[in-house]
């Protein structure tokens, strides 16, 4: 796992697929997504490479149930003790009690998803024991009031982050930036691309410095015009 520090409160965990980020507020820590199973102990580690206790997490905020983002929560809660939060209509493909939709894929996607598919972990990862169902406006308490902003799309209950104290935006699946040159994008392999626009759209009126993707390099500085651009060079 790829550490970067981004800002002095939030630092990227980077895995073979997707990415997570570790929030610190003066006593306690908090995880957005949790990366693919079996990455319960690595995460812990980096979580004492950063001078901090496992116990510090107190919640693991998971942006949507796909198993790049989810796979390490059950692992990483029974560790550390940390709530698991996430929208309900992803609870309970994330709970485990059913399987989740698949993508609709565009003509481009099914080789991408194939690629990304041969680099997870087996499907078999530990969940949650307990997990607080969240919807569109409920405020958390990190980051100075942290506000869930529904963004169903890439799955009916994928959720973006808005820390407006701080400028910051998780915005999950939904935006990610291209492997390419690093522009910012709509997300792929959504389940429903029209539903998917609508959220890009809506996370980039938000006033926003810093953007976190699940895949892709974030935007550190004028991310809301970024954002901005992007989503109005869709049609």
């Amino acid at each position: 796992m790829d550490v970067m520090e981004l800002l002095p409160r939030l630092h990227l965990l980077r895995f073979p697929v997707g990415q997570a980020y570790l929030w610190r507020d003066d006593d306690e820590l908090t995880l957005i997504d949790a990366g693919l199973g079996g990455s319960g102990a690595a995460l812990a580690e980096v979580v004492g490479a950063l001078g901090r206790a496992p116990g510090d997490v107190r919640r693991i905020v998971l942006t949507h149930f796909h198993e790049d983002h989810v796979g390490g929560a059950g692992e990483f809660a029974a560790l550390s003790g940390a709530e698991v939060y996430a929208h309900r209509l992803d609870a309970p493909f994330v709970r485990g009690e059913l399987p989740g939709p698949p993508p609709v894929y565009e003509d481009w996607e099914p080789p991408v998803h194939a690629a990304a598919l041969r680099l997870l972990p087996p499907s078999d990862f530990p969940r949650p024991a307990r997990l607080t169902e969240v919807s569109d406006g409920d405020v958390l308490d990190f980051g100075g009031g942290a506000r869930v902003v529904h963004a169903p799309g890439h799955t009916d209950g994928s959720v973006a982050l808005h820390l407006p104290e701080h400028g910051v935006l998780f915005t999950g699946d939904a935006v990610a930036a291209s492997p390419v040159d690093g522009s910012v994008m709509m997300g792929a392999l959504n389940l429903d691309r029209a539903r998917t626009l609508a959220s890009f759209r809506r996370l980039a009126a938000l006033d926003t410095d810093v953007a976190c993707f699940g895949h892709g390099d974030p935007v550190v500085g004028g991310a809301g015009e970024a954002l901005r651009k992007a989503a109005e060079a869709y049609v």
